[in-house]
């Protein structure tokens, strides 16, 4: 998108866009990053505390930004899922898994959903 174009959307709009965002269990909780959103970051105690703090920061930057004039990068892919699988996995497992895709430079359900599609 150019500046041109970026001018005519509301912040609304910005606020409406899904954005990936990679979970990282620690010792007590998760951190929730937005990769897109540079420096959009938030923790939780639970999964759950951690996708509504996450929510919160992401209105926040997007605010922010739109606020100063900054520029609001969009989403690179939404995936949009006709299902959606709760998996409990080990912790070294989920770690590993979050280092790939980071090294890769996508989200860590992009970086499953590849691997799993080469295994099929």
């Amino acid at each position: 998108m150019n500046a041109d174009e970026s001018e005519f959307k509301s912040l609304e709009y910005y606020l409406s866009l899904r954005y990936p965002v990679v979970f990282y269990p620690e010792s007590k909780g998760y951190t929730a990053v937005i990769k897109e959103l540079r420096g959009c970051t938030s923790v939780g105690e639970t999964l759950l505390e951690a996708i509504e703090n996450i929510e919160g920061a992401r209105e926040l930057w997007i605010e922010t930004a739109f606020e100063l004039g900054d520029e609001i990068p969009l989403p690179a892919t939404e995936i949009e899922c006709s299902g959606s699988l709760l998996l409990q996995i080990p912790k070294s497992l989920h770690k590993d898994l979050a280092d790939i895709a980071e090294r890769e430079g996508v989200s860590i359900e992009e970086f499953i959903l590849a691997v799993l599609s080469k295994a099929v």
